[in-house]
């Protein structure tokens, strides 16, 4: 495991932050803890890479999920009618996947577990679920979970299916802490399901997921 893993300490070095303002970014799922004082060396290094991503902003919450059902072509009622419409226009003048994904990076923050095989059943139950068959790509059929959740309700989740914080675990929750009906339903669009699949590990989901975003951004302007 050496190298995998840095000291909140090493952490604070390598962002260039202080040791509590790094316990912050563990504690709020910008960075991944696994275990006790420490941090998986990759969640460091995406975050890195994320906030290197010149002056792009990161969207709150609501407009990047916002953002999702106007490429879906969903309505938006949870935004304002001046709100939404700089939304529309921002997403015309966006013509780099990269752009897209550097907005929407605080939709969701992504914690990853291992859980025993009889979890998982219960655990498919609570998430809602993209559909990468809207993408041309069979779901594996494997012990692996990755759904969203309302953020308030992680704790209860881990805490009761015995979940284990695990950077190369099976499970990964997203946790927003949008209103979940919208997520539900916005998760079901082929939008969600390319973004999913756009920050995917796996190479050929990262790259169908990237040229599905990059037509949609076409076809939205």
């Amino acid at each position: 495991m050496a190298g995998e893993f840095l000291t909140i300490e090493e952490t604070a070095n390598t962002l260039g932050v202080s040791t509590r303002h790094a316990r912050r970014l563990a504690d709020s799922g910008a960075i991944t803890r696994i275990a006790r004082g420490l941090v998986d060396r990759g969640s460091v290094d995406n975050y890195l890479a994320s906030q290197r991503q010149g002056r792009t902003r990161a969207w709150a919450e609501h407009t990047a999920w916002g953002a999702v059902a106007l490429l879906a072509g969903r309505d938006v009622d949870w935004l304002g009618t001046v709100q939404t419409s700089r939304l529309r226009s921002t997403l015309r003048e966006i013509t780099d996947v990269e752009d897209l994904l550097t907005r929407m990076r605080d939709r969701v923050h992504v914690h990853t577990y291992e859980a025993h095989r009889s979890a998982l059943p219960r655990l498919r139950d609570r998430v809602a679920s993209t559909n990468l068959r809207l993408l041309g790509i069979t779901d594996a059929v494997d012990e692996s979970v990755d759904g969203y959740l309302a953020a308030d309700d992680l704790a209860q989740v881990v805490r009761t299916l015995g979940l284990r914080a695990n950077a190369s675990g099976s499970v990964a929750l997203r946790a927003t802490g949008f209103d979940l009906d919208h997520v539900r339903d916005l998760v079901a669009t082929t939008t969600a399901a390319a973004l999913d699949a756009a920050t995917s590990t796996d190479p050929r989901l990262r790259g169908v997921g990237r040229q599905t975003l990059a037509d949609l951004l076409e076809a939205y302007r």
